[in-house]
Protein backbone atom coordinates (compact mmCIF):
# COMPACT_ATOMS: atom_id res chain seq x y z
CA UNK A 1 0.00 0.00 0.00
CA UNK A 2 2.63 2.63 0.99
CA UNK A 3 6.39 2.02 -0.86
CA UNK A 4 9.64 4.26 -1.09
CA UNK A 5 12.47 3.62 -3.11
CA UNK A 6 15.67 5.55 -2.47
CA UNK A 7 13.54 8.20 -1.42
CA UNK A 8 15.57 11.04 -0.24
CA UNK A 9 14.80 14.83 0.70
CA UNK A 10 18.00 17.48 1.10
CA UNK A 11 17.47 20.61 2.49
CA UNK A 12 20.21 22.83 0.83
CA UNK A 13 23.37 21.32 2.08
CA UNK A 14 21.44 18.94 4.73
CA UNK A 15 19.88 15.56 3.76
CA UNK A 16 16.76 14.91 5.78
CA UNK A 17 15.77 11.93 4.26
CA UNK A 18 18.77 9.62 3.15
CA UNK A 19 17.37 6.54 0.51
CA UNK A 20 14.28 5.27 2.88
CA UNK A 21 13.62 2.11 1.47
CA UNK A 22 10.07 1.42 3.23
CA UNK A 23 7.16 -1.05 2.14
CA UNK A 24 3.89 -1.03 4.21
CA UNK A 25 1.52 -3.30 3.46
CA UNK A 26 -1.89 -2.35 3.22
CA UNK A 27 -4.13 -3.21 6.64
CA UNK A 28 -0.76 -2.72 9.09
CA UNK A 29 -0.48 0.06 11.18
CA UNK A 30 2.74 0.90 10.89
CA UNK A 31 5.08 2.82 13.55
CA UNK A 32 7.96 5.09 12.74
CA UNK A 33 9.85 6.09 15.36
CA UNK A 34 12.87 8.10 15.71
CA UNK A 35 14.31 11.14 17.52
CA UNK A 36 13.54 14.68 16.83
CA UNK A 37 14.86 15.57 12.93
CA UNK A 38 15.06 12.49 12.23
CA UNK A 39 13.08 12.61 9.02
CA UNK A 40 9.74 11.35 10.15
CA UNK A 41 7.86 14.51 8.97
CA UNK A 42 9.37 14.79 6.23
CA UNK A 43 8.60 11.67 5.22
CA UNK A 44 4.69 11.94 6.08
CA UNK A 45 4.52 15.37 3.92
CA UNK A 46 5.85 13.73 1.21
CA UNK A 47 3.73 10.75 1.18
CA UNK A 48 0.99 13.26 1.47
CA UNK A 49 1.80 14.83 -1.54
CA UNK A 50 2.71 18.18 0.41
CA UNK A 51 6.64 17.95 -0.33
CA UNK A 52 8.49 16.79 -3.27
CA UNK A 53 11.18 14.29 -2.50
CA UNK A 54 14.87 15.31 -4.04
CA UNK A 55 15.10 11.83 -6.01
CA UNK A 56 13.87 8.31 -5.60
CA UNK A 57 10.51 7.04 -6.24
CA UNK A 58 7.50 6.85 -3.20
CA UNK A 59 3.73 4.88 -4.35
CA UNK A 60 0.86 4.84 -2.62
CA UNK A 61 -1.66 2.31 -3.61
CA UNK A 62 0.48 1.64 -6.57
CA UNK A 63 0.58 5.49 -7.36
CA UNK A 64 3.13 7.53 -7.68
CA UNK A 65 3.97 10.84 -5.60
CA UNK A 66 4.73 13.87 -7.52
CA UNK A 67 2.73 12.72 -10.90
CA UNK A 68 -0.24 11.03 -9.66
CA UNK A 69 -1.22 13.43 -6.93
CA UNK A 70 -4.79 14.00 -7.81
CA UNK A 71 -5.36 10.30 -7.69
CA UNK A 72 -3.65 10.16 -4.73
CA UNK A 73 -5.10 12.85 -2.50
CA UNK A 74 -8.45 10.93 -2.58
CA UNK A 75 -7.37 7.93 -0.97
CA UNK A 76 -4.93 9.29 1.95
CA UNK A 77 -6.19 11.48 5.21
CA UNK A 78 -3.26 13.58 6.70
CA UNK A 79 -3.06 14.72 10.53
CA UNK A 80 -0.47 17.20 10.94
CA UNK A 81 0.46 17.59 14.63
CA UNK A 82 -0.94 20.43 15.34
CA UNK A 83 -4.16 21.41 12.71
CA UNK A 84 -5.06 24.66 11.75
CA UNK A 85 -8.63 25.00 12.31
CA UNK A 86 -11.74 28.06 11.78
CA UNK A 87 -12.05 29.00 15.73
CA UNK A 88 -15.31 30.64 15.07
CA UNK A 89 -17.11 27.81 13.59
CA UNK A 90 -18.58 25.07 15.49
CA UNK A 91 -17.55 21.53 15.10
CA UNK A 92 -20.45 20.75 12.60
CA UNK A 93 -20.06 23.32 10.25
CA UNK A 94 -16.30 22.51 10.69
CA UNK A 95 -16.92 18.97 9.10
CA UNK A 96 -19.46 20.36 6.86
CA UNK A 97 -17.46 23.07 5.55
CA UNK A 98 -14.56 20.47 4.93
CA UNK A 99 -16.76 17.96 3.55
CA UNK A 100 -17.91 19.88 1.04
CA UNK A 101 -14.31 20.40 -0.31
CA UNK A 102 -13.93 16.22 -0.59
CA UNK A 103 -16.54 16.85 -3.09
CA UNK A 104 -19.80 15.45 -0.73
CA UNK A 105 -22.90 16.88 -1.10
CA UNK A 106 -26.52 16.95 0.57
CA UNK A 107 -27.45 13.89 2.58
CA UNK A 108 -24.43 12.29 1.75
CA UNK A 109 -22.55 15.33 3.66
CA UNK A 110 -25.01 14.99 6.32
CA UNK A 111 -24.15 11.12 6.59
CA UNK A 112 -20.67 11.59 6.62
CA UNK A 113 -20.45 14.36 8.87
CA UNK A 114 -22.80 12.19 11.50
CA UNK A 115 -20.47 9.21 11.00
CA UNK A 116 -17.09 10.62 11.72
CA UNK A 117 -18.64 12.54 14.49
CA UNK A 118 -20.03 9.44 16.00
CA UNK A 119 -16.92 7.29 15.06
CA UNK A 120 -14.74 9.61 17.16
CA UNK A 121 -16.94 10.15 20.26
CA UNK A 122 -17.44 14.21 19.27
CA UNK A 123 -20.81 14.17 18.87
CA UNK A 124 -22.06 14.91 21.93
CA UNK A 125 -19.49 18.23 20.90
CA UNK A 126 -21.25 18.75 17.79
CA UNK A 127 -22.26 22.43 18.36
CA UNK A 128 -19.14 23.25 20.47
CA UNK A 129 -17.28 25.88 19.70
CA UNK A 130 -13.56 24.35 17.94
CA UNK A 131 -11.81 27.62 20.13
CA UNK A 132 -13.13 25.61 22.69
CA UNK A 133 -11.96 22.17 22.15
CA UNK A 134 -9.39 21.01 24.59
CA UNK A 135 -5.89 19.84 23.08
CA UNK A 136 -7.23 16.15 22.90
CA UNK A 137 -10.90 17.22 21.65
CA UNK A 138 -8.74 18.81 18.87
CA UNK A 139 -7.01 15.61 17.86
CA UNK A 140 -9.96 14.19 17.68
CA UNK A 141 -11.50 16.68 15.55
CA UNK A 142 -8.67 16.57 13.24
CA UNK A 143 -8.80 12.80 12.91
CA UNK A 144 -12.54 13.09 12.01
CA UNK A 145 -11.88 15.90 9.72
CA UNK A 146 -9.64 13.13 7.64
CA UNK A 147 -11.94 10.39 7.75
CA UNK A 148 -15.10 12.23 5.82
CA UNK A 149 -13.72 10.64 2.28
CA UNK A 150 -13.02 7.32 3.95
CA UNK A 151 -9.45 7.26 3.10
CA UNK A 152 -7.68 3.64 2.58
CA UNK A 153 -4.11 5.30 4.28
CA UNK A 154 -3.97 7.43 7.34
CA UNK A 155 -0.73 9.50 7.80
CA UNK A 156 -0.90 10.86 11.44
CA UNK A 157 1.96 12.50 12.71
CA UNK A 158 2.83 12.89 16.17
CA UNK A 159 -1.26 12.33 16.84
CA UNK A 160 -0.85 12.02 20.73
CA UNK A 161 1.54 14.90 21.03
CA UNK A 162 0.90 17.13 24.07
CA UNK A 163 -2.10 15.59 25.11
CA UNK A 164 -3.20 14.18 28.67
CA UNK A 165 -2.79 10.81 29.82
CA UNK A 166 -6.81 10.08 29.65
CA UNK A 167 -6.75 11.84 25.99
CA UNK A 168 -3.79 9.73 24.59
CA UNK A 169 -5.43 6.37 25.84
CA UNK A 170 -8.59 8.13 24.17
CA UNK A 171 -7.00 8.56 20.72
CA UNK A 172 -5.13 5.23 21.49
CA UNK A 173 -8.45 3.49 21.31
CA UNK A 174 -10.04 5.23 18.12
CA UNK A 175 -6.72 4.46 16.66
CA UNK A 176 -7.31 0.54 17.07
CA UNK A 177 -10.75 0.99 15.78
CA UNK A 178 -9.57 2.05 12.43
CA UNK A 179 -7.05 -0.34 12.04
CA UNK A 180 -9.82 -2.86 12.81
CA UNK A 181 -11.65 -1.16 10.10
CA UNK A 182 -8.95 -1.93 7.83
CA UNK A 183 -7.33 1.16 7.27
CA UNK A 184 -3.82 1.35 6.41
CA UNK A 185 -2.12 3.96 9.23
CA UNK A 186 1.71 5.03 9.20
CA UNK A 187 2.43 6.87 12.67
CA UNK A 188 4.92 8.59 14.11
CA UNK A 189 5.09 9.22 18.04
CA UNK A 190 7.99 9.46 20.47
CA UNK A 191 5.48 7.42 22.72
CA UNK A 192 6.66 4.68 21.88
CA UNK A 193 5.14 1.86 24.75
CA UNK A 194 2.22 3.07 23.18
CA UNK A 195 3.23 2.08 19.66
CA UNK A 196 4.32 -1.45 20.93
CA UNK A 197 0.65 -1.87 21.62
CA UNK A 198 -0.86 -0.09 18.77
CA UNK A 199 1.24 -1.37 15.36
CA UNK A 200 1.46 -4.53 13.98
CA UNK A 201 5.14 -3.17 12.19
CA UNK A 202 7.53 -0.25 13.24
CA UNK A 203 10.26 1.60 11.50
CA UNK A 204 13.59 3.20 13.87
CA UNK A 205 14.71 6.46 11.45
CA UNK A 206 17.44 8.61 12.62
CA UNK A 207 19.33 11.17 10.91
CA UNK A 208 17.51 10.50 7.74
CA UNK A 209 18.19 6.86 8.01
CA UNK A 210 16.08 3.69 8.14
CA UNK A 211 18.00 1.67 11.16
CA UNK A 212 15.55 -1.04 11.12
CA UNK A 213 12.17 -1.94 9.92
CA UNK A 214 9.81 -5.52 11.02
CA UNK A 215 7.40 -6.76 13.45
CA UNK A 216 7.26 -5.49 17.06
CA UNK A 217 8.59 -8.99 18.03
CA UNK A 218 11.67 -8.79 15.49
CA UNK A 219 12.73 -5.30 16.58
CA UNK A 220 12.48 -6.34 20.30
CA UNK A 221 15.00 -9.32 19.92
CA UNK A 222 16.94 -7.40 18.14
CA UNK A 223 17.62 -4.96 21.32
CA UNK A 224 18.47 -7.93 23.45
CA UNK A 225 21.64 -8.79 22.42
CA UNK A 226 24.28 -7.19 24.75
CA UNK A 227 21.44 -7.83 28.07
CA UNK A 228 22.32 -7.07 31.07
CA UNK A 229 21.53 -9.68 33.99
CA UNK A 230 22.20 -8.16 37.89
CA UNK A 231 22.83 -11.27 40.03
CA UNK A 232 23.24 -10.82 44.17
CA UNK A 233 24.61 -14.36 45.66
CA UNK A 234 24.50 -14.14 49.36
CA UNK A 235 28.59 -14.36 49.89
CA UNK A 236 31.88 -14.65 48.21
CA UNK A 237 30.71 -12.34 45.21
CA UNK A 238 33.83 -11.81 43.41
CA UNK A 239 34.31 -15.43 43.37
CA UNK A 240 31.23 -16.07 41.46
CA UNK A 241 32.12 -13.03 39.01
CA UNK A 242 35.14 -14.83 38.32
CA UNK A 243 33.35 -17.79 38.00
CA UNK A 244 31.09 -16.42 35.11
CA UNK A 245 33.78 -14.19 33.66
CA UNK A 246 34.73 -17.79 32.36
CA UNK A 247 31.30 -18.41 30.76
CA UNK A 248 31.71 -18.65 27.07
CA UNK A 249 28.66 -16.07 25.86
CA UNK A 250 29.32 -13.32 28.32
CA UNK A 251 31.13 -9.99 27.40
CA UNK A 252 31.48 -7.69 30.64
CA UNK A 253 31.03 -9.28 34.63
CA UNK A 254 31.02 -5.87 36.96
CA UNK A 255 30.93 -6.33 40.83
CA UNK A 256 28.47 -2.56 41.83
CA UNK A 257 27.89 -1.78 45.19
CA UNK A 258 24.40 -0.03 46.27
CA UNK A 259 22.75 0.44 49.43
CA UNK A 260 25.61 -1.93 50.83
CA UNK A 261 24.66 -4.32 48.86
CA UNK A 262 27.05 -6.48 46.28
CA UNK A 263 25.64 -7.25 42.98
CA UNK A 264 27.02 -8.62 39.93
CA UNK A 265 26.41 -6.99 36.87
CA UNK A 266 26.33 -9.85 34.05
CA UNK A 267 26.56 -7.96 30.05
CA UNK A 268 25.89 -10.77 27.69
CA UNK A 269 27.92 -11.08 24.04
CA UNK A 270 25.95 -9.13 21.67
CA UNK A 271 27.15 -12.10 18.85
CA UNK A 272 26.16 -14.96 21.65
CA UNK A 273 23.09 -17.46 21.70
CA UNK A 274 23.83 -18.33 25.55
CA UNK A 275 20.01 -17.82 27.22
CA UNK A 276 20.48 -15.50 30.52
CA UNK A 277 18.19 -18.55 32.15
CA UNK A 278 21.76 -20.64 32.46
CA UNK A 279 23.67 -18.41 34.63
CA UNK A 280 21.74 -19.70 37.95
CA UNK A 281 22.27 -23.19 37.57
CA UNK A 282 26.32 -22.16 36.32
CA UNK A 283 26.28 -21.03 40.07
CA UNK A 284 24.23 -23.26 42.11
CA UNK A 285 26.11 -26.26 40.97
CA UNK A 286 28.94 -25.01 41.81
CA UNK A 287 27.88 -24.11 45.57
CA UNK A 288 26.79 -20.09 45.25
CA UNK A 289 23.02 -19.31 46.46
CA UNK A 290 21.38 -17.11 44.65
CA UNK A 291 19.53 -14.16 46.75
CA UNK A 292 18.25 -12.59 43.63
CA UNK A 293 17.93 -12.29 40.05
CA UNK A 294 16.95 -10.12 37.74
CA UNK A 295 17.12 -9.34 33.69
CA UNK A 296 16.88 -6.34 32.02
CA UNK A 297 13.67 -5.70 30.76
CA UNK A 298 13.12 -5.11 27.35
CA UNK A 299 11.11 -3.12 25.64
CA UNK A 300 9.94 -0.94 22.88
CA UNK A 301 11.58 1.91 24.06
CA UNK A 302 15.30 0.14 25.34
CA UNK A 303 15.37 -1.19 21.81
CA UNK A 304 14.83 2.52 20.62
CA UNK A 305 17.18 3.66 23.05
CA UNK A 306 20.09 0.51 22.24
CA UNK A 307 19.13 0.79 18.30
CA UNK A 308 19.79 4.77 17.94
CA UNK A 309 22.60 6.86 18.91
CA UNK A 310 20.84 9.99 19.99
CA UNK A 311 21.80 11.78 17.52
CA UNK A 312 19.65 15.03 15.97
CA UNK A 313 20.23 17.94 13.31
CA UNK A 314 19.70 21.24 13.61
CA UNK A 315 17.14 21.42 10.72
CA UNK A 316 14.59 24.26 11.89
CA UNK A 317 16.55 27.07 9.65
CA UNK A 318 15.99 25.07 6.94
CA UNK A 319 12.46 23.82 7.08
CA UNK A 320 11.53 27.73 7.60
CA UNK A 321 12.78 28.91 4.18
CA UNK A 322 12.79 25.46 1.93
CA UNK A 323 9.06 24.06 2.97
CA UNK A 324 7.70 27.76 1.85
CA UNK A 325 9.16 26.97 -1.28
CA UNK A 326 8.31 23.68 -1.59
CA UNK A 327 4.51 24.76 -1.10
CA UNK A 328 4.79 27.38 -3.83
CA UNK A 329 5.90 24.59 -6.06
CA UNK A 330 2.78 22.47 -5.70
Amino acid sequence: MIETTNLTRKYGDLIALDNLNLQIEEGECYGFIGPKGAGKTTTIKILSTLLKPSWGEARVDGKVIGYQNPEIRPIIGYVPDFMGSYDDMIVREYLDFFATFYGLSGSQRHRAVGDVLELTELHYKANAQVAGLSRGMSQRLSIARVLLHDPKVLLLDEPASGLDPRARIEIRELLKELRRMGKTILISSHILHELAELCTSVGIIEQGKLLFTGKVDEILAKAKVGQVVQITVTEKSEDAAALLRQVDGIAIVDIVTENGVERIDVTMDSQSTLDSSELPNRLISRGFRIASMQAERINLETAFMRLTKGLVRLETWFLCATCRESYREK
